[in-house]
């Protein structure tokens, strides 16, 4: 009798163990040279220094009918469409993966170098600035594609579980100002999300092997003023956990915290503390009980085109009168548009799902977006394990729910600006991209 409920017990485990084989990878994608670095438009020169390495790592996995995943972190403010297609396409021919089966997720740090095709508008670059960008770009895709093979020729048996933790260093940034618009400050009414979603491997004696942890917010300690390369607090989140684990691959992702700052702000030490907070959240997780996964692994991936509102030419030709630059390099690339007989309307969209079994899914959005869709989607799908991660395979510009874009302000309207897009986006823009979940939700075999 007692050794039947021991049995009974150890189903779950053993099952998870037999279930999986997990692969790793890391590599360093910290420049090598002088050059821009992202998410700030008042940096003048190129980046004069390396504080903190940056990193691709990667993690493969495999049920037991080898199905396959991979799903790459990167310490970047973000990888733009064409840069994760041309990834995507090299990856499909290689090792057969398709779309769906790789997922590409950036921290936002604002410590990172800039990515050819991202946030485009942004600086008025010399021909040796932007040589320096599409170099760094071209080795990024040959480091990504090498992490993944990498990661999949390492595949072994493992176990996988998840938990969830807390971090309370996020705050929703939006502010309602004295004269009835929307500025970025702190609001500690708005809305937040403090979970710390956890995924544990290890091997199958229990070993820990790696660690994928997420969090709902900007990585944005550091300001424009910083001109060397850092990783902000989901740098210092990873060391720090590799630190108290060595050995083990630290990885973070970035869930929907498009309008999530850390608060305060401005200094290294507070980055440090945030990533310490973070991966003591994450260890806590991972020495308590968690869930474990038994698979199979289900996925799934759409394009759609999110409607901008529109526009014309002539409000372009009266923008190249502006006395703001990034406002008059983005009115000439409309304009350019407008000649080709091509103007702007849509923007397409990646939305993506990863079920593991009944236990857990992951839906990746791509773009900066806002919290209110990572607390639609988990109210909206209840009953199984829901995590929403932004900056997913591509991140093209802010993506506002209908209330955030009703109010107006910088993640509604003035952000894109620098992303080169001709303003903001329609009202349909929320029941487009909830249409699109919906769908791939339904792909996976999860329903409302």
């Amino acid at each position: 009798m007692k050794f039947a409920l021991l049995l009974l017990l150890l189903l779950p485990t053993l099952a998870s163990a037999k279930s999986w084989k997990v692969g790793l990878a890391s590599v360093d994608i910290s420049p090598t040279e002088p050059i821009y670095l992202n998410g700030y438009g008042n940096r003048t020169h190129p980046s004069t220094g390396v504080k903190q390495q940056l990193w691709a790592k990667a993690i493969a996995l495999e049920d037991n009918k080898r199905q396959r995943v991979v799903i790459v972190t990167t310490d970047l403010l973000g990888i733009p469409g064409a840069v994760s297609d041309v990834i995507a396409a090299r990856v499909a021919k290689q090792y057969g993966l398709k779309r769906s089966q790789l997922l590409l997720n950036s921290s936002h740090t604002h410590g990172a170098p800039m990515v050819e095709g991202n946030l485009g508008t942004m600086f008025a670059l010399t021909p040796a600035e932007r040589l320096a960008i599409h170099n760094y770009t071209e080795r990024l895709k040959d480091q990504i594609v090498n992490a993944v093979d990498r990661a999949l020729a390492d595949l072994k048996p493992a176990q996988l579980a998840l938990g969830h933790g807390k971090a309370t260093f996020a705050i929703n940034r939006r502010v309602l100002s004295k004269d009835g618009t929307y500025i970025i400050g702190t609001n500690p009414n708005g809305p937040v999300d403090h979970d710390v979603p956890v995924l544990r491997i290890s091997s199958p004696d229990g070993k820990l092997l790696a660690a994928l942890f997420g969090y709902t917010c900007h990585n944005t300690t550091m300001g424009g003023d910083i001109y060397e390369v850092h990783g902000d607090y989901a740098g210092y989140a990873q060391l720090a956990f590799e630190k108290e684990h060595p050995g083990v691959q630290a990885m973070f992702y970035l869930l929907c915290g498009g309008d999530q700052n850390p608060s305060p702000r401005g200094k290294f030490e507070l980055a440090e503390k945030y990533g310490n907070e973070l991966a003591a959240a994450a260890s806590a997780v991972i020495t308590g009980k968690m869930q474990p996964l038994t698979g199979p692994l289900r996925t799934a991936f759409r394009m759609t085109d999110l409607n901008l509102k529109l526009h014309s030419r002539e409000q372009f030709e009266e923008e190249l009168k502006d006395k703001i630059p990034a406002k008059v390099r983005r009115a000439e690339s409309m304009l350019s548009l407008y000649n080709q007989q091509r103007p702007m309307r849509s923007v397409p969209y990646p939305v993506q799902a990863i079920r593991f079994g009944k236990q857990w899914t992951l839906v990746a959005l791509g773009g900066e977006v806002v919290i209110d869709y990572q607390l639609r989607i988990k109210k909206e799908f209840p009953g199984e394990d829901t995590t929403v991660a932004g900056y997913s395979n591509d991140v093209m510009c802010y993506i506002p729910s209908l209330r955030v874009l009703k109010e107006g302000g910088y993640e509604a309207d003035s952000s894109m600006i620098y992303y080169g897009k001709p303003g903001p986006f329609a009202e349909s823009v929320e029941e487009q991209l909830m249409a699109t979940v919906d769908k791939v939700m339904r792909d996976v075999g999860r329903n409302k």
